[in-house]
């Protein structure tokens, strides 16, 4: 699935030609056209032929810096990418997290103008891939009016029209298509939501842009399945407003979800070996959240009902004539805390609420936006693992030779990816970089990605604990363990690398040691 708004922007075949080609050609363009058109005022009114969701739809540009993960301490060059957003009630402006996420500027611009307005996120969300701009100047919004956002949502066979400013030209452009189907699908892990699927022509670019039916926003498109022909996906409306009502308080804190672990009942040995009758329907749990003795779920449970609602034995239910999996029904019964569910259990049916939480912590979190964190000790550079940090890695051009590579050594990068936090404030914690080249790490292997198992012993459970070790260490040597199979162990003299320390700073022109959080933790003894 490719996000629209991440594709480069497609060269013309007329930028290579010769300016003096360029010249004539716009000569005799404008030559063609009425004077009015050569003096027109690009910011004048609409015209009595614009629609109301033509003037609310704009063009998102946005200058992103994203982060060098293998180089934490610096950015990635600035990047520039375009994508579509929607007015909407309130004086914001709705686009997706993904045409905005590490944005140093963002700018907009309307359909009928040459200006563009500068444009701040009030809200972001990557797990839904949902945000909200605004504008300093609201007189924008007096000539824009909002779409109207659905209540409901779209059936199959609706006819929409998408509209956006995809690659190939800069005026707005507008699609028809139908939808396809609605599934309850996965966003970012572990978000979940409601998807829509349509056939329109929809295009990087595309990204933020209204899917409209009757003149009602009934999604937002965000994405397009790799390799096919008008395959495109749109966030629905429902979404959208769970998103908005969320957004309230100025932070969006999350869809929550339970976070068990399921099996489908459709084997026959499967329901023979659990001793259910043909008339018990569900989904198994086959690994509850927490395994506690006071967590209400156990393995082999099967759940017959969310609520009133019965659980097929895909794990699906029906709504509305559409199924769907059966944890969408939780967002239907927020904003409390709790779900009751119908479990069979050893033969018995009982009832059993089971909390529900927008939060997973994860051992490999998402930065979503933030900064990646990191501390640098003679000629080493340790990171925190990231699924930010693993995609980057994993998605260059080597990614296939790495990838193997992790797998043959037994790396934790992978194996450990998706695992729940054990503890609060466990991490991995990685060699980000190859070793800075320097006399202390002469004839060392280069331990970049692999993952630090113990310092002086001392099995490391974060960054912050590792600087703690090394901070307190009167040791003579400071030794570096990894978790993968035949990795070497790093071993440095401690006051040599104390003191190559900033000399390998300066020589690579690396400002600070370490990002704030880490460095408040390195010197609250004074080192």
């Amino acid at each position: 699935m490719t996000l629209l708004a991440k594709e480069p922007l497609a060269r013309s075949r007329f930028c290579k030609q010769p300016l003096i080609l360029w010249i004539v050609f716009a000569t005799n363009v404008l030559a063609a056209l009425p004077v009015d058109a050569q003096s027109a005022d690009l910011g004048s009114p609409p015209t009595a032929s614009t629609s109301p969701t033509e003037l609310s739809v704009v063009k998102v540009f946005s200058t992103r810096v994203l982060p060098d993960f293998q180089k934490p301490w610096a950015n990635m060059p600035p990047s520039e990418l375009t994508g579509s957003g929607v007015v909407i009630p309130g004086k914001r402006i709705l686009t997706n997290a993904h045409v905005v996420l590490y944005a140093r500027q963002v700018q907009i611009q309307d359909s009928l103008s040459g200006d563009k307005i500068l444009a701040s996120v009030e809200t972001i969300a990557p797990g839904i891939d949902l945000a909200l701009l605004k504008l300093e100047n609201e007189s924008f919004f007096d000539s824009h009016p909002p779409v109207e956002v659905s209540d409901v949502l779209p059936k199959e066979k609706d006819q929409v029209l998408v509209y956006g400013y995809p690659t190939g030209g800069n005026n707005l452009s507008i699609t028809k298509g139908i939808v396809s189907r609605i599934e309850f699908r996965t966003y970012q892990y572990p978000t979940m939501g409601l998807r829509i699927q349509i056939d329109a022509a929809i295009n990087p670019g595309n990204s933020g842009g209204p899917a409209m039916v009757d003149d009602k926003l009934v999604g937002l498109a965000n994405s397009s399945l790799m390799g096919t022909q008008n395959i495109g996906y749109l966030i629905p409306a429902e979404e959208i407003q769970l998103f908005l009502k969320e957004s309230e308080g100025g932070k969006y804190t999350g869809k929550p979800l339970m976070y068990d672990e399921f099996q489908t009942l459709e084997n026959p040995a499967l329901r023979s070996f659990l001793r259910l009758d043909s008339s018990v329907h569900g989904v198994i749990v086959l690994k509850p959240f927490h395994d506690g003795p006071t967590y209400p779920l156990k393995k082999w449970d099967v759940i017959t009902k969310i609520g009133d609602t019965s659980i097929d034995d895909q794990g699906m239910i029906l709504i509305n004539g559409t199924r769907l999996w059966f944890e969408y029904m939780i967002q239907k019964m927020t904003p409390t805390a709790t779900i009751p569910l119908t479990v069979v259990r050893d033969g018995k049916e009982i009832a059993v609420t089971v909390m529900v939480s927008p939060d997973c912590p994860r051992l490999v979190p998402f930065l979503e936006g933030a900064a990646p964190r990191y501390f640098i000790f003679g000629p080493v550079v340790f990171s925190v693992a990231t699924d930010d940090f693993l995609e980057a890695i994993l998605g260059s051009k080597e990614s296939g030779q790495l990838l193997n590579v992790l797998s043959w050594i037994g790396s934790p990068l992978l194996a450990r990816r998706s695992e729940e936090l054990p503890q609060v404030g466990d991490e991995l914690v990685v060699v980000s970089s190859p070793l800075f080249p320097h006399v202390l790490s002469r004839g060392y292997s280069n331990p970049q990605f692999k993952v630090v198992k113990a310092i002086d012993g001392v099995a490391v459970r974060s960054l912050s604990q590792l600087v703690e070790i090394i901070r307190d260490s009167r040791e003579a040597f400071i030794t570096i363990e990894f978790e993968e199979r035949w990795a070497e162990t790093i071993v440095l003299p401690r006051e040599a690398a104390l003191a190559a320390t900033d000399e390998i700073l300066n020589d690579s022109g690396i400002r600070n040691q370490g990002t704030p959080d880490i460095l408040q933790v390195w010197r609250s003894k004074g080192n």
